[in-house]
Order: C-alpha cells, then structure tokens, then sequence
C-alpha cells in the first residue's frame, strides 16, 4: 500500500497499477484458499444445498467491498501511520455485536462494559481521524473522499465475522427466517464458501478494474514494468503471502498447544505497534542523527531530508508535501483509540476455556483469514461463544475406556509386551489418584480355548499358555511395585486377585498397583463359541449390554425420569471407547490418548486406528516393515484425506460405544457364517467387516499417524503367505460389498463420496490386476535385459506364474508356499538385475529420460520424499530395497496363493496345539465370592447364559454341514477365480494384441541428456511401459498427493 502512495519514488506514478494489482492478490488469496479446499471438500464430502443464501451472501459482498474500497482506493493515499492503525478499527460492529449477545447471553455479562468501552473508543477514533486529516486542509476535497472511504470501508469491513454473534443471537430466536439461516450456516458451510469465495474474488476484481481508469491510469504498463520494480514488488507480495499464511498456522497451533495468552493474543496486540516501531522510529532516528551532523551549520527540515535522500538514489521528488504525507504523523489519538477499543473487544479472549485439544472449528468461526488485516481478522475470528456452559459440562464428561484384547497361542513374550503396556497405562492414568479424574479405564483380556483336559484329575484345566498368562502377572506386577522376588513363591496368589467360575469358564480379576483392574476371561470352547470374532462379540455385549446398559435399565425400574435417563445413557455411550487390542500389542499411554482425543474431537468419528509397526528379524518381517509404512504413509492418509479409512485395524484401534451400538452393527457383526461368502468376509477379516458395518451406518473411521503401536509380525514365509491368504480375499469381499452399494452409502455417510468411491473402484482394478501387471514389468525387464521384442518377452513372463496357478489347484497348500519360495528367489534376482541394468543404463546414457528410467526415478522421488516426511521412521527407506525385489512375490504369487486357497477358512497362524497332560493350576482354581456380591454376580451369570443361548453356543460338530460348506466354499472358490483370472488374462491379451500395432500406437520422444540437449536419439514408448505406468503408477501419484495434504 505504501508503495501505491503518490509520494512514494520507489515505483514510478506510471506503474502504481501494477501495485494497486499486488493488493488485490493479496486480498483475494485467502478467498482463493477458501475456494480450493470447499471445493475439495464438496467433493469428496457430502455437501448440502443452502436454503438461505442471500444475506450470507450479502454480507459478503459488503466485506469485500468494504476490504477493496479501504485497502485499494483509500489507504495509499494516508500515511503509514495512520494506515497500520485503522486496521485496529475493524472491530467496531463487533463490538456493537457482542453488546447484543450478550444482552441475550447472561453468561457474558461480565463483558459488557468492555465491549460498550470498545465501541466508543473505536467511534472516539473515527472522529479523532476525520477531524485530523480534514482540518489540515479543509478546502483539500479529494482528502476528504478518502478519509471518509476510509471510514465507510473499515465499518464494511468489520461485518466479516457478524456470524459468531449470530449463531448465539439466532440459536434461541424465535424467528423462522433466522432458524434456517442459522441451520445454513451450520450444515451447508461447503457450498456457502465456495458461493463467498466467488462473490468475494469477483467484487475486489470489479473494484480494482474500476478503479484504474477513474484514477487516470493505464492497465498497459503491467505488460512493461522493469526488472528492479518487479523484482520489489514480487518480493514484498511473496513476503505478505507466505507470512500472513504462517501467522494463521502458528496461531491454530498456539491456541491447541494453550499457549493461547502468550503466544496468541499477546503477540497479535503488540502486532500494530511493532510496525510502527519497525518502520517509522528507524527513519526519524537517521533524521535526527542526520541533524546532529550537521552541528547546527543547516536547519533542515524532514522534507529537505527526504529530498537528500531521494536525491542519494537518483530520483527526482517533486512534490515535498507527498513524501512527508508517507511518514509524517505519529500516533494520534485516533490510533490510540482504535488500539484500546481492539484491545477491549476482544478482552474475552483472555479468559477462555480450552479442551486439551481443541477442534479448529471450535476456535474460529471462519476457515482462514482476512490477507489484509490477518492480527485483527485472528483476534476477533474467535468464537466468541466458546465458554458457554453447555461446552464447560461438555468437558467435564468423564472418559471411559475398556481395553479389549483376544489372546489365543501367543507366546511368553508376546504376553509380556501387551501386559507391560496396560501396567503403564495404569501408572499413567492411576485410578487411586484424585489428581487424574479425567478417564478411568479397565482391561480386559478374553483368552481364547484356555482349557483342557487332564487325565486322572477332574473337570478341566487352564493349558500351557493360560499358565503363561498367569506367570507374566507375576513378573510384570513385581516390576510395577519393585517388589522382592522372594514376595512370590510357588503357587503364592498376587495379591488382590478374585478368581470367579462363570457360564463361559473363568474369571479372574487382578488390581494393578495403581489401582486399575485386569479382567482375565478365561473361555472353555465346549461352553462357548471360539475364535476371535466371537471373542470380540462377548466384550461388545458383556461391556455395552451388560456394564453400560444394565444400571439405566434397573434405574428406569426405578421410576427414574426416562427422559433424563436417555440423556445420559447418550452422553455416556458418547463418551464410552473399547481399546482393541491384540495378544502381542505394545503401546504407550500417549498412543491411547491421541486416539481419544480423535474421537473426542469429531463426534462422528466412529473409528480411530493408530500406525502399526511389524516388529520381529528376518527378511520377511524387513519386507514387512516397509510395507507396512508405505501402507500406512500412502495408502492410509489418501483415504484419510479422500474418504475415510476402509479397516481400523483390530490390533491397535479405538472405538465409539455409540457407533458399534448403532443400528445394524452389533447385531449384524454377531450373525452365524452360513454362506460360503460368510466365512470369507466376516471371519477371515473381522476388523474391517466391522469398520464396513459402522461406514454403512453413516460413521467414518479415521488415520492417527503419530498414535504408534507395535505387533509381532510373521516372521516365516509360510506364516506371511498364511496370513496373507486370510486378508486378501476378505478385503476384496469387503470392497465390493461398499462398492456395491455405493449409492445408498454415499448419502448416509458424508465421508463416502461418490468421487472416493470411485477411487476406490480404481484400487480394486489395480488390485485385480496386478497379477497380470507384475507379467508386464517381467515382461519388460527381458525386454530391457535380453533385447527380445515385446511379444516373446511377454509370453516368456506368462509361462511360470501360469504353470503355477495351474500346479495350485491340484496341490496341498504347503508345497504350493514352497515353490512360490522359490520362484520369489529367481524373481529377487531378475528385479536386482533390472534394477542395476537400469541404473547402469542411465550412467552410460546420461540421461533418465526413457520409461524405465523415469519410472524408477519417480517411484525412488515418491518414497524418498515420503519418508523425509516422516522423519522418525526415515530409516524404514532401507528396507525398501528389499520390497523392490520381492515385488513379483507379493503382488503375483502371493495373489495366485491367496486366491486359490480362499475357500481354506482356518486361521493359518499360531496354529500350535497346547501339550497334553498340563499340570493343575492352584492360582486359578476358582474360589466363591463374597456374599456382598453374590445377587449382582448371580444377574451376571444370567446374562451369560442368555447371550450363550442367543449368540455364542459351541457349534455342533456336523459333518455333513461341513461338507456341504466346504463344497460350496470351493464352488465360490472357483467362481471368483474365473472372474479374476480372465480379467488378467484380457488384460494380457489386450497388451499383446497392442504389440502388432506398436508403429502406430507407440509415442516417439526424443532422448534428452542430463543437461536436457537432444541426443539425437529416439525411444518409443511400447503399450507395455504405457500399460505398467497407467496401472501402477497412477495410483501410486494420488497417493502420494493425498499424502501430501495429510502432513
């Protein structure tokens, strides 16, 4: 602005278009921001149409009216004094507003002298500005038209943020027109900014295009500046720019890390009188220092001094007045009171409220900020209704989680891991300690087929590793309290241990030292379903049937008001979580907490899951750890960002009470396998069939990136391959299950967009084929080694994987993983060959400009950035190295394995038998209870044996039914085998059907060295490299964008 003034030299008159431009950019920059991430939202979220858009809208068209006439029309021709501090005046309406809302809101009576004070300090300071500049020069007209758009402009302007008052004025109205509006506002903010944005971008562009001419300038000079203006103008544009969108970042993160007074509200105050002293103090220092200089010899005026200055840079000043108009008035009273009033509206900042972290939404009312008055657009963007009583009970809500974790054959180690871990969390959150009345938290552990029989003994005993479990109690108790070892003897109980019998087994019921219980659920299979979906089942029914529900029912036994009742049965499933976890988890208290701070956040978050990290030696578990992170830095985010995440992973995920007690989730998710289908998608994947249930039902699952958790990973081939082999076919099943019904999905669940849907499609058809894509890179890479054309070379990478599949169907599974092993070694070393005749190629060559090579680049780009991204885990980009030769085994046999062995349903891992004959456990024989809980524990048993009745009864042993399934499990088996292996076969077949017409449909580019100077050679890119690039690549750059964004 101050360069747009008349008296300032540094640009000519002729260029100031060129300036008055600048502003409007920076002006419209936020706008433009606005409109590229609604847009984005609108996309990829469902988006309602407003109702009422005419006074939003009006509103809008005065702000940017009134921010284009200020900043463009009248500032360049005030001082720079008085320009930094008008800006301060903004808050006028405000002011007048919060003297409404809070005449309506008691709770903000203590405000209500400041925001009275405020408004007549900020009006105190309209008068002392039009009286200042008009009695100057009374007869001067033209100044008098630009003080007073001054004044009209920053009174426009401060209608920006109308609507945080709004929303407390029109919230309790009885008007309809206001309802709705505010319903608006609410629901439809997408399409409300992408309408504001427009409007907002169109009329700073109409007043600047008007301006120009009226002004008697010429748009013709912008086509014809010279390099030194450009050059300033382009840096101080690009400082304003980047600075004012870091201070807006820095503010959000000042105000969610609570630094709210020091880092957020301090420093904006200080903002205004900062660039005062920056920029005027140094100029009358040089003055004076120039004065003194002169030892009294010359009396030279500020003007004559400017005129020496001007004349030092080779520039002529013609009117001295205009210069001394840039510089000359000190703080007035005028700015004094627009700071005060400023300072006084927005007082109640200080006394705010936060949540321990807050949501972005919670703390300002619009999105980004204004680029021309970014300290005052922050301050006085805060909700001002964000103490409201209703917020502060909110808060006071008290968290309770359940750790839910499914054990089974897990090893003494894999015990200790996960139980260390829940000790931490009762050390981080002791329940004995009033301090920590935030959250309180159980665990509970249901030990899967934990009996056996014994001979010469009776009834039935807990195996080898239900004793484990015991024995690590034990060890991690005496680390928690740093009890003597000799405290434990043989067959001694830990203290505070209750060992109950029940319908399903046995119980027991373990204090840690802080004051936290562990439950222990012992499951004997001849009483209760096995495996882990039923497992899961039980803590579902047991913690939300029996613990949450139970005491609402018998106080509504009671006569108690059901209307009250219901309130707090929905703010405690609200703020009720389960903690799935896995046998072998480890994790930290930290990881918990983001999780719930997710969920806290987002009331319609249903789902959180944290970054899984594989942990184990080997070359499998290095492969696995960096498909692990790619998984989790590429894929995980995209859908994060584009959607929601498909499947919370049952190891190390946090879900809402209130979502899996919704319709047609619970009650769903406990449906008995009776199709073959069943088996493959409720069984063989019940983490994510799960998180289908809860997307269908309108929840969305979301990424946590820096909530870390870690799981043993199978460390031998045939245990990845086994494993593999489950999660396969169950994410497909459970893909074109949400695909299938895309429709219906997209309109209840705002996170499933149909753009994300069909992202989605576009994953499973790579997912489909890769297979075939995996024959076309081996293809190539013969092509590339051998220098055979493309049809040999394509038929040569046909043949093993073909004679594989085909060997599939007619052997057992074991020698089928056996000569994958092998054929993944040849792979290894023909992806290590390439990869080196790659790099060796472009060494001699001297340039990366071939498909083969801008492949490998851009892929190594990709993931190299990405892990610079991920500084904590950039190490992981070593193990990449392995993934790359073992890209054929994972994406071509593996598929062919998995495939062909989908209609096997057992679980394929930890499949060890416990050893015969186990010793009797004296610290688990059951004992009885205290009278005191005898009623409640009798209700309990009742409730176990109901739900046995209902859900979990041991399945009968029918052979013919299990005939007659596995029968049906290998007809589906070979149904969906045909479809996907013709869809590869066509895609095949489509490629070497495209190598009889390579003349024609290749493309020819010349090859470009490093210097990018034409060699004078050509390469042809063949349908092979085209094929691969559109199948592989593709998907890999959405992800790499949705990444992007993620961080």
């Amino acid at each position: 602005i101050t360069l747009s003034n008349e008296g300032t030299k540094t640009i000519p008159d002729e260029q100031k278009p060129v300036v008055l431009l600048c502003i409007g950019c920076s002006l419209i920059t936020s706008s433009v921001l606005i409109l590229l991430k609604s847009v984005w939202k609108a996309c990829y979220k469902s988006s309602k149409l407003p109702r009422k858009t005419t006074a939003v809208l009006f509103f809008e068209f005065l702000v940017s009216l009134g921010a284009a006439i200020l900043t463009i029309v009248a500032m360049p021709h005030l001082d720079i004094v008085t320009n930094v501090t008008i800006l301060n005046s903004v808050a006028v309406l405000s002011a007048i507003l919060q003297v409404v809302a809070q005449c309506t809101a008691k709770e903000r009576n203590r405000f209500l002298l400041p925001s009275i004070t405020a408004f007549i300090l900020i009006v105190l300071g309209y008068v002392l500005f039009l009286v200042l500049y008009i009695m100057k020069d009374p007869s001067d007209t033209k100044m008098a038209i630009w003080v007073g758009l001054a004044v009209g402009g920053s009174f426009l302007v401060s209608f920006n943020w109308w609507e945080s008052y709004f929303r407390l004025i029109g919230t309790d109205s009885s008007s309809d027109f206001l309802k709705e509006l505010h319903s608006d506002m609410t629901k439809c903010q997408n399409i409300l900014h992408i309408l504001s944005s427009l409007l907002r971008i169109a009329v700073t562009a109409c007043v600047l295009g008007a301006y120009i001419p009226l002004g008697q300038m010429d748009w013709d000079i912008v086509r014809s500046i010279p390099t030194r203006q450009t050059r300033i103008i382009a840096i101080i544009i690009g400082v304003q720019l980047i600075s004012s969108a870091l201070c807006h970042w820095f503010a959000l993160a000042a105000c969610k890390m609570h630094a709210l007074r020091r880092c957020f509200i301090l420093p904006l105050y200080l903002a205004s009188l900062a660039v005062m002293v920056l920029l005027v103090v140094p100029v009358i220092i040089h003055y004076q220092d120039n004065r003194t200089s002169l030892n009294g010899t010359q009396n030279i005026s500020f003007t004559d001094y400017c005129n020496v200055v001007v004349d030092g840079r080779n520039i002529s000043l013609n009117e001295s007045e205009s210069s001394s108009n840039v510089f000359v008035d000190l703080p007035s009273g005028s700015a004094v009171s627009w700071w005060l009033g400023l300072v006084l509206a927005t007082l109640h900042l200080w006394y705010l409220n936060l949540y321990r972290i807050q949501r972005t939404q919670d703390l300002f009312i619009r999105r980004l900020y204004e680029g021309a008055f970014i300290e005052q657009s922050l301050l006085l963007n805060t909700r001002f209704d964000i103490q409201t009583k209703h917020k502060t009970k909110k808060q006071d809500n008290k968290t309770m989680l359940y750790l839910c974790a499914t054990m089974w054959h897990e090893t003494y180690d894999e015990m200790l891991n996960i139980i260390i871990s829940i000790f931490r969390l009762d050390k981080y959150r002791p329940k004995i300690d009033p301090n920590f009345n935030d959250m309180t938290f159980e665990a509970h552990i249901f030990f899967d087929d934990a009996f056996q029989g014994v001979e010469r003994t009776q009834g039935r005993h807990l195996n080898k590793y239900a004793e484990n479990l015991v024995e690590v109690f034990t060890e991690v108790y005496g680390i928690f309290t740093n009890i003597n070892e000799k405290f434990f003897k043989k067959h001694q109980q830990i203290p505070d241990q209750t060992v109950v019998r029940t319908p399903y087994g046995g119980r027991l019921v373990i204090t840690m030292p802080h004051g936290n219980n562990i439950v222990v659920h012992f499951k004997d299979k001849e009483l209760i379903r096995h495996k882990k979906r039923w497992s899961q089942i039980m803590y579902l029914f047991y913690l939300l049937g029996w613990k949450l529900m139970t005491k609402y029912y018998q106080r509504l036994q009671n006569k108690e008001d059901e209307q009250k009742l219901k309130e707090e049965l929905k703010r405690e499933k609200q703020n009720t979580y389960l903690l799935a976890l896995d046998g072998d988890t480890d994790f930290q208290p930290a990881a918990v907490m983001l999780l719930i701070d997710r969920l806290k956040m987002y009331p319609r978050v249903g789902a959180a899951c944290g970054r899984i990290h594989p942990t184990g030696s080997g070359p499998a578990v290095w492969f696995q750890k960096f498909e692990y992170a790619v998984s989790h830095w590429l894929q995980k985010t995209a859908e994060h960002v584009f959607g929601c995440v498909l499947c919370s992973p049952g190891c190390f995920s946090l879900f809402r009470a209130e979502a899996l007690m919704d319709d047609n989730v619970m009650k769903r998710y406990s449906t008995k396998s009776t199709e073959a289908s069943h088996y493959i998608q409720y069984d063989q994947g019940e983490d994510r069939w799960l998180c289908t249930l809860l997307m269908k039902q309108g929840w969305r699952v979301e990424y946590n990136a820096a909530s870390d958790a870690y799981t043993n990973a199978p460390e031998d081939f045939k245990e990845l391959y086994n494993q593999r082999r489950r999660w396969g076919p169950s994410t497909m099943a459970n893909v074109v299950d949400l695909l299938g019904s895309a429709n219906i999905i997209s309109r209840k669940n705002p996170s499933l967009s149909k753009p994300f849907m069909f992202y989605q499609l576009f994953n499973m058809t790579s997912a489909i084929l890769a297979p075939a894509t995996i024959c076309l890179l081996i293809a190539g890479s013969f092509t590339f080694i051998f220098k055979i054309d493309g049809t040999p070379a394509l038929v040569l990478a046909v043949i093993p994987p073909a004679i594989y599949l085909g060997l599939s169907f007619k052997l057992k599974a074991d020698t089928q993983i056996q000569i994958a092993a092998v054929m993944s070694i040849i792979y290894a070393f023909l992806m290590l060959v390439v990869t080196m005749s790659i790099i060796g190629a472009m060494a001699k060559d001297k340039t990366i400009l071939t498909p083969s090579s801008l492949f490998v680049v851009i892929m190594a780009i990709i993931y190299i950035i990405t892990a610079l991204l991920h500084p904590q885990e950039i190490q992981l980009v070593f193990h990449g190295f392995l993934y790359i030769l073992c890209i054929p085994s994972a994406y071509l046999l593996l598929t062919i394995y998995s495939m062909v062995n989908m209609n096997n349903v057992s679980w394929g891992t930890r499949e060890t038998k416990p050893a015969a004959g186990a010793s009797k456990s004296e610290a688990t024989k059951p004992k009885t209870t205290a009278q005191k809980g005898r009623h409640q524990l009798n209700m309990e048993k009742d409730f176990w044996k109901e739900l046995q009745a209902k859900y979990l009864q041991p399945l009968v042993d029918d052979k013919d039914k299990q005939k007659k399934m596995a029968d049906d499990l290998r007809e589906l088996r070979n149904k969906i085998n045909f479809a996907f292996f013709i869809m590869n076969t066509l895609w095949l077949v489509a490629t070497f059907t495209l190598q009889f017409l390579d003349a024609t449909v290749s493309i020819t580019i010349p090859v470009l060295d490093l210097a990018l100077m034409d060699t004078g050679r050509d390469v042809e890119i063949d349908p092979i490299g085209f094929m691969f690039i559109l199948g592989f690549a593709l998907s890999v750059l959405l992800q790499f964008f949705g990444m992007l964004y993620h961080r």
